[in-house]
């Protein structure tokens, strides 16, 4: 059982961060028990629910927020609840009579933990956004791309899953950990903006301290920097190289023989020295493209995969699962018909694990009810007015 069991969280129904969030906590053991519109959201995965990974390990309950008697059965089970999820616009929940004023009256240890993009207020609060726009506003968007061109969007992995949801999880964790001592609970206003100029820190760091400027593919870390990039091979694949440390440097010069080209007869370059000159990183970067595309790549793993040079190919998601080296860690789990990313991080005695695959829409509302201490007939009153659905 993981490290999280005997917690029960409330999660209503949403797209990306709060989603994400409560998988962790259900991976994590917690029961989580999602509520859903009747009829779903628009991202559900619909025929084969077993696809909604952000959704395993989850109850689910169809709840009708418009009918009083839905809210009610809300209202009863945050009652019983640890903390509850929610990732609506500012106000929604307060409209619904379900606002954090309401729901601490009810169940005053409730963690109330809220999910949004801009926060729960300021000038942008009210407004529509995306992943993209978080970002954006952040700077992070900015700094991430090749030299020259436009900013390169990071799919929806360092807004949405770790400015937002992983942001939040800690949060509810936290505030968990802090209700046990105090015996009160509390409100957490997790923005996606905020999360991400958190996890900008290192870089705003560097920018102030002079050893990074305001321009993306002209840092270390960017794409900027020959000895840690990207290159193309013969075959039309990819491989990583971030050989930042000298002594990691030193060990890619010598297999990739460079100082022996230099002895045949090419043009002379002190590669070691000029690592951290940065004027000449653009021209090295040139002849580093050249040399790795000369060879396949699976002849560069051969010949650096597994030591300390700090390489790795650039698998596509489909290869990722048949590396040997997530294999042998069991990074994905894989049933025969679906697969997807493990729990995260291990734990030696609490060993966190996929309870179950997600679950069809309201498949356990009956059951959900009945652990909130409905009887048979008051269920059966609840479906036949549309206050809930199975």
């Amino acid at each position: 059982m993981g490290p999280l069991a005997g917690k029960t969280i409330i999660e209503f129904a949403g797209l990306g961060p709060a989603p994400y969030a409560g998988m962790m906590l259900a991976d994590m053991g917690a029961d989580v028990i999602r509520i859903e519109r009747p009829g779903g959201g628009v991202m559900t995965a619909g025929a084969d629910p077993r696809l909604d990974f952000h959704n395993r390990g989850k109850s689910s309950i169809c709840i009708n927020l418009k009918s009083a008697a839905g809210i009610a059965c809300v209202e009863r089970l945050l009652a019983s609840a640890d903390a509850m999820i929610e990732g609506f616009r500012p106000g929604v929940m307060e409209k619904l009579g379900l606002g954090p004023e309401r729901c601490l009256e009810i169940n005053p240890q409730l963690v109330y933990g809220r999910m949004t993009g801009w926060g729960q207020d300021g000038p942008l609060a009210a407004a529509a956004g995306h992943d993209i726009n978080y970002i954006a506003l952040t700077g992070a968007l900015h700094a991430i791309g090749p030299r020259g061109q436009k900013p390169s969007i990071p799919l929806n992995l360092v807004g949405d899953y770790g400015g937002g949801g992983m942001m939040l999880a800690f949060g509810l964790v936290c505030a968990l950990l802090e209700a046990q001592n105090s015996g009160h609970g509390q409100v957490i206003d997790s923005s996606i903006v905020d999360g991400t100029a958190s996890l900008m820190g290192f870089a705003y760091s560097a920018l102030q301290a002079g050893s990074a400027v305001d321009k993306r593919g002209e840092n270390i870390l960017d794409s900027g920097a020959f000895f840690y990039n990207v290159y193309e091979t013969s075959d039309g694949g990819y491989i990583s190289v971030g050989s930042i440390e000298p002594q990691f440097f030193n060990q890619l010069v010598e297999l990739l023989e460079l100082d022996a080209a230099t002895a045949r007869g090419d043009t002379p370059i002190n590669w070691r020295q000029l690592q951290w000159q940065s004027k000449h990183w653009a021209d090295l970067s040139d002849r580093f493209a050249a040399l790795f595309k000369t060879r396949t790549r699976d002849h560069w793993c051969q010949l650096l995969e597994g030591t300390d040079v700090c390489f790795a190919p650039v698998l596509s998601m489909q290869e990722a699962r048949h590396h040997p080296h997530n294999i042998s860690r069991g990074t994905f789990i894989d049933d025969g018909e679906t697969w997807q990313p493990a729990p995260t991080p291990r734990f030696s005695r609490t060993q966190a694990e996929v309870k179950y695959p997600a679950v069809a829409l309201g498949e356990n509302t009956r059951a959900v009810l009945a652990g909130a201490g409905y009887d048979e007939q008051e269920i059966e009153q609840l479906i036949s007015t549309g206050a809930v659905a199975c």
